[in-house]
């Protein structure tokens, strides 16, 4: 009867095991579980990050993998564990009685109950186990990349939202004196004042600038839109942005950020080649285990019960124990060659580590020199847009009092829209050039 316990305890250990490495991959499955999503959503930066963090679905997918992995590790640590199998079977003889030397022998019913425990092992199993250890560590890495890349984008979504609505505000002002302009032009032409080809010519100026304006916010929505792709929230779903584009491309933050020391070792490109030498050099492990031998050790229990009150013929015996050990001797070269194959895949995952580790040094310099040059850029296109601004404004001024030309104008108005256009594309590029610094730095 103790035999019988301490196999059902086995028994309920290694099905436990198995529910728990199961209970995981449910956990997770419960976090991808959609949540309800506001009307409105106010966010700042940082908000927006982390609401992209706990809803995008592609994150969600990174984070299964980690829990596949944990249960592809479970399932080669149960390969070496105990495997226990029950068998219980009735046999009903209907009152049949066997002939033995010419003396009835009556067969009474019986029921066998066998318990079969049984465990096999080897080596490669053994760094197999260890092999699913660097897997789980190195999707925990693609998940960490995966969610920098993700912080990274919903930064450059959200800088481009902001930058974009900026320039729709100057164009509506720049559009504003535009029109006033035409319209007194267009009163001087009436009184015989002026012209009517300067009129028509600021006309086209002032459908130059509605054109711009509505580009500028078609571009807006899209850049709303990719935003709201990142967040995984519905396109009915009205944002609004909290953190001011001057917060994000303060001086302050690029000196802070260009102040930050370079840690090889904290970079997830590097870290990631690290883990593919470990994983190569276990790969080798395993396939010169190929040669190793194999230890099954078994046991069965078996018990027969006899309903009738004469017991019949019973020659299994109770208790078995088994020993088994195998040893490959030959594979016509197949082992030989797995092993070779993994060693020049270890030398090829070394070579590449090697050459990263060297050029991460060069791309930590060059990272730098874009942020410093990107920001340099921005301050300068921000003070020419403000210069052409107000050589606008003056043009304007001076058109009105008649001092300036229709040519005039319609330059400085070229001229404004241009530096615009620049200034926009300057901001994006320093956005990019911090996040890119970020990203390699690990912050």
């Amino acid at each position: 009867m103790m035999k019988k316990i301490v196999l059902a305890i086995c028994l309920f250990a290694v099905c436990a095991n198995g529910m728990q490495a199961e209970d995981h991959v449910m956990a997770a499955t419960k976090k991808a579980e959609v949540r309800e999503v506001p009307a409105t959503l106010n966010l700042s930066l940082a908000e927006a990050q982390d609401y992209a963090v706990e809803t995008n679905r592609s994150l969600r997918n990174a984070s299964l993998a980690v829990q596949k992995a944990y249960a592809t590790r479970w399932q080669t640590i149960a390969s070496m564990l105990p495997s226990v199998d029950m068998s219980w079977a009735y046999q009903s003889m209907m009152g049949y009685k066997m002939n033995f030397g010419g003396m009835p022998i009556e067969m009474p019913d019986n029921g066998t109950l066998g318990i079969t425990a049984s465990v096999g092992i080897n080596g490669q199993a053994i760094v197999g186990a260890l092999l699913n250890n660097t897997a789980i560590e190195m999707q925990k890495l693609n998940l960490e990349i995966s969610e920098d890349n993700l912080r990274a984008s919903v930064k450059s979504s959200y800088a481009s939202v902001l930058v974009l609505e900026d320039v729709v505000k100057l164009l509506d002002s720049s559009l504003k004196n535009i029109e006033n302009l035409a319209a007194m032009t267009q009163r001087s032409v009436e009184v015989g004042a002026a012209e009517q080809t300067t009129a028509d010519q600021i006309l086209v100026r002032v459908n130059t600038l509605k054109n711009n304006i509505n580009a500028n916010k078609r571009s807006t929505q899209l850049a709303i839109n990719a935003l709201k792709v990142l967040l995984n929230v519905p396109a009915e779903t009205e944002l609004t942005l909290t953190t001011q584009l001057s917060d994000m491309l303060s001086a302050e933050a690029i000196v802070a950020l260009l102040g930050k020391d370079f840690v090889l070792e904290n970079n997830l490109s590097y870290q990631t080649l690290a883990k593919n030498v470990e994983l190569a050099k276990k790969n080798v492990h395993m396939a010169g285990w190929a040669y190793g031998p194999t230890i099954g050790v078994g046991y069965q229990y078996s018990e027969k019960d006899y309903f009738g009150k004469k017991e019949g013929f019973n020659m299994t015996p109770p208790n078995a124990l088994s020993v088994q050990v195998s040893m490959p001797l030959w594979s016509s070269g197949k082992r030989a060659a797995g092993a070779v194959e993994k060693k020049i895949a270890l030398e090829e995952a070394r070579n590449t580590f090697e050459e990263t580790a060297d050029n991460l040094g060069i791309q930590n310099e060059q990272l730098r020199y874009n942020l410093q040059n990107a920001y340099e850029t921005y301050t300068n296109e921000q003070e020419n847009m403000g210069v052409t601004q107000r050589v606008f404004d003056n043009t304007s001024l001076k058109f009105q009092q008649g001092v300036a030309s229709n040519l005039d104008l319609v330059n400085a108005s070229n001229d404004l829209i241009t530096a615009q256009s620049t200034y926009v594309q300057a901001v994006l590029t320093l956005v990019n050039a911090e996040v890119e610094l970020e990203k390699f730095l690990n912050l």
